[in-house]
């Protein structure tokens, strides 16, 4: 699959098989993903893989954050939804939890390097696509909190910038559109 058709035809896909992903595939993905650019050749992204009961760390650290500040009582009555919290990271047989690790160098922008790793998960969802696998990009809040640093041993800057869900796809996805170019493109010639 050439890139271009992998760029137009990618969709986000979260309905999944169970069915193992092998680890040479997983690593394919991987390595598509530190070929992204980064600013002073940092490479600032770090990759914590899942599978097994290795994703069960992940939901008890989402059930956590969202648990966080309730009282007991708040507990017991959202039990359901902290359950569904832990159960999130087996909806997939891999999920890969992307973080950004600045650099500590001066010259060094933060915002930059969270680019860069934005950038290596698009190569990431792009080679898998390309293997014929569906994978989903999950962000939000629970990435950002502090738990997530802590579960996956990150410094203070870093953050973890997504969690992309990967497994054999269990459905065809439909055609997607966008806004014609032109819309949203500006040519200054002078």
């Amino acid at each position: 699959m050439d890139v271009l058709t992998a760029i137009h035809s990618r969709r986000s896909n979260g309905l999944v098989e169970q069915t193992e992903v092998p680890e040479d595939a997983i690593a394919q993905v991987l390595e598509a993903g530190t070929w992204a650019p980064s600013h002073h050749k940092t490479e600032p992204w770090r990759y914590f893989v899942m599978t097994g009961d290795g994703r069960k760390q992940l939901g008890e650290a989402m059930a956590a954050i969202v648990a966080e500040g309730m009282t007991p009582e708040e507990k017991m009555e959202k039990q359901k939804n902290l359950e569904k919290q832990k159960e999130k990271p087996m909806r997939a047989p891999v999920v890969i939890a992307v973080a950004a690790e600045p650099s500590e160098e001066e010259r060094v922008d933060t915002l930059e390097e969270y680019g860069a790793v934005y950038a290596s998960i698009q190569n990431m969802l792009l080679a898998a696509h390309a293997l014929g696998l569906a994978a989903f990009w999950r962000t939000g809040a629970h990435c950002y909190h502090p738990k997530m640093n802590e579960l996956f041993g990150l410094g203070w800057q870093g953050k973890v910038l997504g969690l992309i869900y990967i497994g054999y796809p269990m459905r065809e996805m439909k055609e997607g559109h966008r806004k014609p170019v032109e819309q949203v493109t500006t040519w200054i010639r002078e």
